[in-house]
């Protein structure tokens, strides 16, 4: 059976970790943002490419914000899973709603509400200020869609993980 109160409690504290890192590096540097993929077409289009120091920054912050991502829904599993003896299914589902709380949260507070709602003015790349993309909400909510196939085999992989060092230790 899922522990509720774990599953709130890390989940709030990964997402609010992850969208704290993602607004401490928009705030000094949001370039690193600028991704293919990850920014609207009109906008990645019209900001000048990230130079070579920017995509070696922006490689780094993408590599923490996995390992908040992997690691802490690993960490929070493998806990899980030495408290309550469950079996795969469960942890699959613990881990599931681990990594949709911190992508859910992402889209609705980063994406949505900061970005799309407010869009600041450090949040504009330069030459971008203006154009529709930063109000295309459903641009955010098909990348996050997208998103969901590799969570379902993250989730899968972790709670194999987690059940294997459960019973290892």
């Amino acid at each position: 059976m899922l522990d509720w109160n774990t599953l709130l409690w890390h989940g709030a504290l990964l997402a609010l970790l992850f969208a704290g890192v993602v607004l401490l590096v928009a705030r000094r540097a949001p370039r690193l943002f600028l991704v293919r993929g990850e920014v609207p077409p009109d906008i990645f289009a019209a900001a000048a490419p990230l130079n070579a120091a920017e995509q070696a920054q922006s490689t780094r912050v993408m590599g923490v914000l996995m390992a908040i991502l992997v690691g802490g829904t690993l960490y929070s599993t493998y806990t899980f899973a030495q408290h309550s003896g469950v079996g795969y299914g469960v942890l699959f589902l613990h881990a599931l709603l681990i990594q949709l709380s911190i992508t859910t949260f992402d889209l609705i507070f980063i994406d949505w509400l900061v970005l799309n709602t407010l869009t600041p003015a450090w949040s504009v790349f330069a030459g971008t200020e203006g154009l529709p993309g930063y109000k295309e909400y459903s641009f955010h909510a098909k990348v996050h869609l997208k998103l969901l196939p590799r969570q379902l085999l993250g989730a899968a992989a972790i709670a194999g993980i987690a059940l294997l060092l459960a019973r290892l230790v």
